[in-house]
């Protein structure tokens, strides 16, 4: 099932964009010391020492994004160094170019219009430099090129950090505490540690049913057995569920992922479907394959199942409730696009690439008596900043 922009396409496009900005930003700083009153060796040394740096910065992150880093647990000081220092430049780096580019453009188009003017009005006396205005505005395009970095440092060690329990109260036939969980993305920036204080938040939830939609590592399946084990130690009433990703799909292989949850006894739904007995009747979980990565088949995964008996669809990307509504099933899991991770919110509007690849991006969705809920999830990827899109565990009062 093909949705939006192919996202191959995206990363080609932004791959393209940041590399742009790093050779934008060398070239604004070496006109800078350039300018400076420096002598011709320090400024040498200084230009070649900001090239190194850029270079070292850029690169390192694209290592982190292209290669699969099976480093369980690093060190703070080498995550910190070879890791979220990298990602912060990398992401910061772009919209500082961008807003560097933006202002260069409408200085020389205000310096253009001030020339035209003064012109007009005396073609005799030069026009005189005002030194104290132009400080002020190299202190404010300086200030302007910074915001995007210091943004990108918040985004990583606090915005990415902040969770928030979202709780809902949904229509569903059976009384039933649900909580989800869905994009951990264990990894350099998804550490054990960290897998822990979700896992005991949930547990501290008391769910009656706990669901995993997919997505449990980032680059590489050496980080799985950390994920899986910690979710293992939620306990709930009728049971742990889980199904695949496309980061799973990307670095199974397939009968790996598939043993290690079910050594840890957490029930695996491949387009599958599972019924739970209650005090109050019977209800089904079912879960589908990643819609783009891997072999969905949402009629095969509900083959069998009585039509009153109430069913909860897992998938980790939403768009497939339009279908699941059009077979009557009445709730629906999702994830996949961390509530687009870094979000512009302005009124009656979010922006992010998120929003733009798809119509389900975050929050609640209904059709007729069905309800789709796409978390925002709790880990990161690409890079470890959320801007504006908080990590989520979803608490379900199902009634």
């Amino acid at each position: 099932m093909k949705t939006g922009m192919h996202f191959g396409q995206l990363r080609l496009i932004i791959s393209i964009v940041a590399v742009l900005a790093q050779f934008y930003l060398f070239f604004r700083i070496k006109q800078a010391i350039r300018a400076s009153q420096r002598s011709n060796l320090c400024q040498a040394i200084l230009i070649s020492a900001v090239g190194l740096t850029i270079a070292s910065l850029f690169a390192m992150h694209a290592f982190t994004l292209s290669r699969p880093i099976p480093w369980v647990d690093p060190p703070d000081a080498a995550d910190v160094i070879l890791f979220y220092f990298p990602a912060v430049w990398t992401f910061g780096s772009i919209f500082s170019a961008l807003l560097l580019g933006l202002s260069q453009l409408l200085g020389g188009l205000g310096r253009t219009v001030v020339r035209c003017g003064y012109g007009l009005a005396s073609r005799k006396s030069p026009m005189p430099v005002n030194l104290q205005r132009r400080r002020f505005l190299q202190a404010g395009v300086t200030g302007l090129a910074a915001a995007p970095l210091l943004l990108s440092g918040y985004g990583a060690a606090y915005g990415g950090k902040d969770y928030e329990v979202r709780e809902l109260t949904l229509p569903f036939g059976r009384a039933l505490r649900v909580v989800q969980l869905t994009d951990i993305h264990a990894g350099v920036y998804m550490t054990r540690a960290e897998m822990r204080r979700y896992a005991d938040q949930v547990t501290a939830l008391k769910p009656d049913l706990f669901v995993l939609t997919g997505d449990y590592i980032s680059n590489s399946i050496k980080f799985l057995p950390d994920c899986v084990e910690e979710m293992a130690r939620v306990r709930a009433r009728y049971g742990t569920f889980a199904i695949m990703g496309n980061h799973d799909r990307w670095h199974g292989p397939e009968k790996n992922i598939l043993a290690m949850f079910r050594r840890h006894r957490i029930t695996f739904l491949l387009n599958a479907h599972r019924v739970i007995q209650t005090g109050q009747g019977s209800l089904a979980v079912a879960g589908i394959d990643d819609l783009r990565s891997g072999y969905p088949d949402l009629p095969g995964a509900l083959q069998g199942l009585d039509a009153s008996i109430p069913t909860i669809l897992l998938s980790h990307r939403p768009e497939i409730f339009p279908l699941a509504a059009s077979c009557g099933v009445p709730l629906t899991l999702a994830g996949h696009y961390h509530g687009g991770q870094i979000k512009l919110g302005l009124p009656g509007l979010n922006l992010s690439l998120a929003h733009l690849l798809t119509p389900y991006p975050e929050g609640l969705y209904r059709i007729k008596d069905s309800h789709l809920y796409v978390s925002r999830g709790i880990g990161t990827t690409f890079t470890p900043i959320r801007l504006n899109a908080r990590p989520e565990v979803t608490l379900l009062r199902l009634t």
